[in-house]
């Protein structure tokens, strides 16, 4: 006991630590937000520019394609131009994006901007996890500033849906684009001198044919995702763009292997840490974000609720991992990576599974508020241990490497989950024939039993793979 207190005040963030940690949470609280702001909002957005119901989910898709496809490529220019620009240079685009966004008047400068804002997505995101791992020195300093990170950025996917009920119904969807150019300016006007820049002392040179077999297979394998999600897995276009994907991914680990300064080096890759720290990660991603949308069809198809008062259902789940992300760091410096997210898998495993008791009756809601926030809890433990697995043990120098792969795993996650879990909620209602509130209610019961067995199987990869502390 004493000898923890006396190292309480050697682990006290300074003045400086503390608006750096705001500014970058800040910046990471409102990327999450985007990509879940306009979901409620989608419909209206396309009555108001003229977007055909096919085509609306184009919306999302060009976000999510440019977010997920360059986050690995802006993760390693962040180490060569210094992480400081880049972000700088991201926050900036995504205010200017976001008022284009706002001010649209066609279908066309709409996916413009969402595509701007996807890009600028994917230079933020791993250039302030990189100022964020290089700013906090391993240890628990880290550790609690990952946790918040983890929780905002959870919380944020969470709010995002709360906050655009809110401002459609009471301003316009288009303040879902114009609420970030304040923040943006914020952190622009703050971080210049609040930030310090972080880059290699030898700046390597960048691999052209990495990035672009790396790249072009993320596109290609979220837009199949995409597609499976709209169109089913077994149509010609869904299943080339898979394809290539996967041709393209196995193509960059042979480039990867021969380049003289490759984008990721092999021996990052098989690095234990990184392979499984990012498996628990895209898990825990794939999961919750798809969760939130099964529940989203359950509380609108089967409950009758409004977009806005679905969006409120999910603030106690934003609640859980919040209270998950302040834990987490905690847990990591007491238990350990391997144990924080084998514990937080099994929690949340629990607590998903235990929504296969919802039905048609009101009294569900009360069971889905517990369930979801004891999940969301156990949820952020998890994110929280894999932040810190993935990005442990690496030079300052690597960092940006390192928050790249952790930053597309996440987004990559997040897109994926959702058109994963409708396939599978789809052929439950097709094999039943119903459209209905029973159909629907069953299709998200079987793919919330899907839901939890996958959390399960990343717990116990985590057990078996992962080092002991």
């Amino acid at each position: 006991m004493s000898t923890l207190t006396h190292a309480e005040p050697q682990i006290a963030m300074t003045g400086r630590q503390k608006l750096v940690l705001t500014l970058l949470l800040g910046a990471q609280f409102m990327i999450a937000v985007d990509f879940s702001i306009l979901n409620v909002a989608l419909p209206v957005v396309g009555e108001g520019l003229g977007f055909s119901l096919t085509h609306l989910q184009w919306i999302a898709t060009s976000f999510a394609l440019a977010a997920a496809g360059f986050t690995l490529l802006f993760g390693r220019v962040a180490d060569l131009v210094g992480r400081k620009r880049l972000f700088l240079g991201g926050m900036a685009v995504l205010g200017l994006s976001s008022l284009m966004g706002g001010l649209a008047t066609s279908p066309e400068i709409l996916l413009i901007a969402r595509v701007l804002q996807g890009l600028a997505t994917a230079a933020v995101t791993p250039a302030g996890l990189a100022l964020l791992t290089t700013a906090f020195k391993e240890g628990p300093l880290r550790e609690r500033a990952l946790g918040l990170n983890g929780a905002l950025m959870s919380a944020g996917f969470t709010a995002g849906a709360i906050l655009g009920g809110l401002l459609t119904d009471l301003l316009s969807w288009r303040w879902a684009f114009f609420v970030n150019v304040p923040v943006a300016a914020l952190v622009l006007a703050l971080a210049p001198s609040a930030i310090t820049d972080s880059r290699p002392a030898v700046r390597p040179k960048l691999d052209v044919p990495g990035a672009i077999t790396v790249t072009g297979g993320l596109l290609a394998l979220v837009y199949g995702l995409t597609q499976a999600g709209e169109t089913g897995w077994t149509t010609p276009t869904t299943l080339a763009a898979l394809i290539a994907g996967l041709v393209l991914l196995v193509g960059f680990w042979f480039v990867e292997q021969r380049a003289d300064a490759p984008l990721v080096p092999v021996r990052i890759m098989k690095r234990r840490s990184v392979i499984w720290g990012n498996t628990a990660g895209l898990i825990a991603f794939v999961t919750e974000t798809s969760l939130v949308f099964l529940l989203t069809l359950y509380l609108q198809e089967v409950l009758g609720y409004s977009p806005l008062a679905t969006g409120l259902a999910f603030g106690v789940l934003g609640l859980g991992t919040v209270l998950g992300g302040t834990l987490g760091g905690r847990a990591v410096g007491r238990l350990g990576t391997r144990a924080t997210i084998i514990a937080g898998g099994l929690v949340q495993a629990v607590a998903t599974l235990a929504l296969i008791g919802l039905g048609t009756s009101g009294s569900s809601i009360w069971l889905l508020l517990a369930a979801t926030f004891v999940g969301g809890v156990g949820n952020m433990l998890v994110i929280v241990g894999f932040m810190v697995t993935a990005t442990s043990g690496l030079p300052d120098e690597e960092q940006g490497l390192a928050t790249g792969l952790a930053t597309m795993t996440q987004q990559v996650g997040i897109t994926m989950g959702i058109p994963i879990m409708s396939a599978v909620a789809t052929a439950r209602m097709t094999a039943l024939g119903d459209t209905g509130a029973e159909g629907v209610l069953s299709g998200v019961s079987v793919a919330i039993l899907v839901n939890s067995a996958l959390v399960l199987v990343g717990a116990v990869l985590a057990a078996a793979f992962l080092k002991r502390r």
